[in-house]
């Protein structure tokens, strides 16, 4: 073989040999990413559901600032015909306001509680 041939051979081989290690490398990497996945979501769901909470809590503390929270992180939302209507409606408690009114900051907030509680319970029911 001459010069020229075996130099365009060598290099072949060698862009060949760093390819395919770089393959590897990145299937790895995407391996350990897609095992990490599941555990990531969660962490980052869980995460949000708190923000929720607490958010909906400042709220309530800020337009009823003399009266306690009613409830605490961690606690379930109320149950009660409107929670299931709030699933369906968005609001919590659309039949006890005036029609035509805008739901009050509560109903907002236990709206919000009860569609965080049912995608909480959707989330968790997958396998």
């Amino acid at each position: 073989m001459s010069a020229p041939q075996s130099l365009l051979q060598a290099t072949v081989n060698r862009l060949s040999a760093r390819l395919q290690s770089g393959i590897g490398d990145v299937l790895a990497t995407l391996a350990s990413l897609a095992e990490a996945a599941p555990e990531r979501l969660q962490q980052e769901w869980t995460l949000f559901v708190e923000e929720v909470e607490q958010e909906a809590e400042r709220l309530e503390r800020r337009e009823n600032p003399e009266a306690t929270p009613a409830a605490s992180p961690g606690s379930s939302p109320p149950s009660s015909a409107s929670g299931a209507e709030a699933a369906s409606t968005g609001f919590a408690g659309a039949g006890t306001a005036a029609p035509g009114s805008p739901p009050s900051t509560q109903e907002q907030i236990d709206a919000l509680r009860a569609r965080v509680a049912g995608l909480s319970g959707r989330l968790e029911e997958r396998p």
